[in-house]
């Protein structure tokens, strides 16, 4: 992991521990969250659920105040890191940023 990954994750990391339900959702699941979010897949998929809907379900689960602040429209991913004022590793390299969310518009029957 280089340095600027490291301190996204740490950024990501300390962001879920605040919001954790429990001390378990703090050192082992947000750890790994965290982790997944540098991934360049989409988040859900990297954290092996079958729909953005099912990690909606986890996030309110274990990280409920924070999963109350995301804004419906936005993706967990953008959301976590423009809570850190940060651009998710796979963001930054993107080139489809016309049609980032093309997918989410046909998953909600836009």
């Amino acid at each position: 992991m280089n340095r600027e990954h490291k301190k996204l994750y740490e950024n990501i990391n300390a962001l879920l521990g605040l919001y954790a339900l429990n001390g378990y959702v703090k050192y082992i699941l947000a750890p790994h969250v965290a982790r997944v979010s540098l991934e360049m897949n989409h988040m859900y998929e990297d954290l092996g659920f079958k729909s953005r809907a099912e990690m909606g379900r986890f996030m309110m689960k274990n990280f409920p105040k924070l999963a109350m602040q995301k804004p419906k429209d936005k993706l967990w991913k953008k959301f976590l890191y423009d809570s850190i004022g940060g651009v998710a590793p796979a963001c930054g390299n993107c080139d489809d940023k016309e049609t980032c969310f093309g997918c989410m518009a046909s998953e909600m029957g836009a």
